[in-house]
């Protein structure tokens, strides 16, 4: 280890301490979870439904896309309402007034202030104290079991064909018949149900729910518990203290050896005789470009269906081809193809960190397992589309088909084809890389690279701990080690890793230095990330140390990002270091575009959605989609984008990009992405929130406010960045398509 010494230390202490946190209070999801009754039953012992009903709902409910129609504890799709903040509030409305006609004769909008308030206080009691009994079931009164009734009728004709909602189905962006089965709906409602009463119900030993006091709800006088506050506070002094002290460190930490360098008269790269497998690789970057043009296109789509609903442009499209789809293939082919980009940049890298050198049969390998993807992709694809459609029998459906959970939508079995990919291209690298230890001199710079290879191929496994029936609290839990662990975190450390090596090689950046920065990446990322993933669960039946302990980690994980400007500054001398990086042009814009994105989508956006206070109000609203796409596309788009050009520019050397459309396509991406933000879905997330602050999250997500004209033109006006970013990415797969396709002379 030798000078690296300290830094190995620091990377296994945040291993360990940070595991340590995530599994301890990860034993607490488990055990603290709200309750899923045995029954619901009437005062006098009548069954009104069962568990066995409620997860036979959430069984239904996946069926029809889960999260990606509406939201459910605030997690899913932005267009349709949060189900669980909209049934809230309709019952609480129902229940006020069947209260207001047994005590005063008249609806609880015509009672004066004192007679409100008593009221409101006799149902805010019930709906509190409204326990588990000893043996299992919760009793509800009368008068909640018909306003449990009444509000259940409405959501069991919406996701029917009654023609009396034809138009509410319309605005949500739902086909008629979204779940076919009466049985199904009556079933989803009662799923639904549930949820609104673990958001209602009081915690025991806390004076909060068990969703800690979300959603807003003025009727019930939800507001955030003193803890949110509290520790809200404390994570933005924890990020002031981590920004000061990663600020110290690096302006009294770092050397300047790579100002001592001379860069290579000759690109040092280009030198090495490509292997087979790295010959191979033309069809990933034809795919990944594909996928990405897919991707912007059902964007495309899933935006306009915002406006009109269930057509596109007049084409009646949601019958055959639903929102809830769309948004799948949007979410999925993103990740399909910034996950092949970052696979075909290892595989490229792992010959030359071996000396130019293929092991048996690497080729083969490759090769195989680019068609696995193919059949991957197409096949979960079809699943998910046969499985709303409900053409997959519903017993597989969450095997097969859609396992209505987002980001991690593929049913199972497709879900495991995924990772046994990932385990091959794992063990396609490692064995690789691993002759490079046989050579003499420093190894440290590579066996931080193995490290991250193999923190990406074993870290999306988690994914696969939950099932069909997981109460919602477990779920998220792992369903966030994947979205946050796996692809905020160890691919962030991974992207590090591999572009150290990269600029190494090319003789821009000491050895020494590239080491440092490989190893160090990995500690100061992951001390706040692998805690931090607590900060996505607050609202999701957890206590309130798993909200103190996501709040004040989540919190380090800005840190870092305060020193992008300077890394973008660094890229861009490089590329004017040497004359021969001119043909790299392409590849380093995109990663300097990946330090903008990263202070601005990860960072900015990010800790706007990050302190519990704000996420209380702010929950699944469009706040969260801006942080979603300027990070997500911002910082691993161009990354993605980067790689691409970086292994095209070695694999077809003889090939030139058209540097007047590469620049139209690369300015046309991040214009494009910044007007869909600020004039589309960052003052529509604005309105929603303080709509949310002053009335409750269910108006902000609700049917009337969405359709008002000027929510109604900013969704319009996305079209303006969305048309721009296709043109763009257009541009872009052409040049590829160049790349692939062009005979070689």
């Amino acid at each position: 280890m030798g000078e690296y010494k300290k830094y190995w230390i620091a990377v296994v202490a945040v291993l360990v301490i940070g595991f340590s946190i995530l599994g301890y209070l990860g034993t607490d999801v488990y055990h603290q979870a709200p309750p899923v009754p045995t029954a619901y039953v009437s005062r006098d012992g009548q069954v009104l439904f069962t568990k066995e009903d409620i997860l036979h709902g959430q069984s239904a409910w996946q069926s029809t896309g889960g999260q990606s129609v509406g939201t459910v504890l605030g997690h899913g799709a932005y267009q349709a309402p949060d189900w669980t903040a909209d049934w809230l509030h309709k019952e609480v409305s129902v229940m006020l007034d069947i209260k207001s006609q047994q005590a005063f004769g008249v609806l609880y909008e015509q009672l004066g202030p004192a007679q409100q308030a008593a009221v409101k206080e006799v149902v805010k009691t019930e709906y509190f104290k409204s326990a588990v009994r000893e043996d299992g079931t919760v009793v509800l009164s009368p008068e909640r079991i018909a306003a449990m009734n009444i509000t259940g009728q409405y959501f069991v004709e919406l996701y029917g064909d009654n023609p009396k909602l034809s138009e509410t189905r319309d605005h949500f962006a739902m086909k008629d018949n979204t779940l076919p089965e009466l049985q199904d709906r009556i079933d989803m409602a009662r799923f639904f149900f549930w949820t609104t009463w673990m958001a209602s119900a009081q915690r025991p030993g806390t004076d909060a729910t068990y969703t800690n006091n979300w959603p807003h709800e003025p009727l019930l006088d939800h507001n955030p518990t003193p803890e949110s506050i509290a520790w809200s506070v404390v994570s933005v002094i924890i990020l002031l203290c981590g920004i000061g002290i990663v600020v110290w460190m690096w302006a009294f930490g770092r050397k300047q050896d790579d100002h001592e360098l001379t860069p290579p008269a000759e690109d040092p790269i280009s030198k090495l005789n490509l292997t087979p497998s790295q010959r191979s690789l033309g069809k990933y970057l034809f795919t990944i470009l594909a996928l990405f043009l897919l991707q912007l296109g059902m964007g495309g789509i899933i935006a306009h269906y915002t406006v009109e609903g269930q057509a596109f442009y007049g084409i009646p499209l949601a019958q055959y081809f639903p929102y809830s789809i769309a948004r799948t293939w949007h979410i999925q082919a993103s990740l399909f193809w910034i996950a092949m980009s970052f696979l075909s940049a290892g595989l490229f890298l792992a010959p030359i960190i071996n000396g130019g050198k293929d092991p048996k049969f690497q080729k083969l390998g490759v090769d195989i397992l680019f068609w696995a993807l193919v059949v991957l992709v197409v096949g979960s694809f079809a699943g998910t589309y046969l499985g709303v459609a409900h053409e997959i029998p519903a017993a597989l459906n969450f095997y097969l088909g859609h396992q209505g959970y987002e980001y991690i939508e593929l049913g199972r079995v497709w879900q495991w084809i995924e990772y046994i990919g990932i385990l091959f291209w794992l063990v396609l690298m490692v064995r690789s890389i691993i002759g490079a230890f046989k050579n003499k001199g420093d190894k440290n710079l590579i066996a931080a690279f193995i490290f991250s290879v193999v923190m990406v191929g074993i870290f999306y496994g988690p994914g696969l701990f939950y099932g069909e029936h997981s109460h919602l609290a477990i779920m998220e839990y792992w369903r966030w080690w994947v979205i946050h662990l796996w692809v905020e975190g160890f691919f962030e450390v991974f992207s590090t890793t591999l572009m150290a090596f990269i600029f190494v090689t090319l003789g821009l950046v000491s050895y020494r230095a590239g080491t440092i920065a490989a190893i160090s990446s990995g500690a100061i990322y992951l001390i706040g990330g692998i805690p931090g993933t607590f900060h996505h669960l607050y609202f999701t039946g957890v206590t309130s140390t798993v909200v103190a302990t996501g709040a004040s980690f989540s919190a380090l994980e800005v840190v870092p990002l305060v020193l992008l400007g300077y890394e973008a500054f660094e890229n861009y001398t490089r590329l004017h270091s040497a004359p021969w990086m001119h043909r790299l042009k392409w590849p380093v814009y995109c990663f300097i575009a990946v330090s903008f994105w990263n202070l601005v989508g990860a960072g900015i956006f990010g800790f706007l959605i990050n302190m519990p206070v704000s996420l209380f109000y702010i929950q699944g609203l469009n706040t969260t989609a801006v942080h979603a796409h300027t990070a997500l596309f911002g910082v691993y788009g161009f990354l993605s984008l980067g790689f691409v050009f970086l292994i095209a520019r070695y694999i077809r050397p003889e090939v030139e990009f058209n540097d007047k459309l590469m620049k139209f396509g690369f300015w046309a991406l991040n214009w494009g992405l910044a007007l869909m933000v600020l004039i589309s879905l960052l003052p529509i997330g604005l309105i929603q929130g303080w709509a949310s602050v002053t009335q409750g999250l269910w108006l902000a997500r609700s049917e009337d406010f969405m359709q008002q004209p000027l929510l109604q033109n900013l969704r319009w006006l996305r079209m303006v960045g969305d048309t721009i970013m296709i043109l763009g990415a257009l541009v872009f797969f052409w040049q590829i398509v160049k790349v692939t396709f062009t005979k070689k002379q």
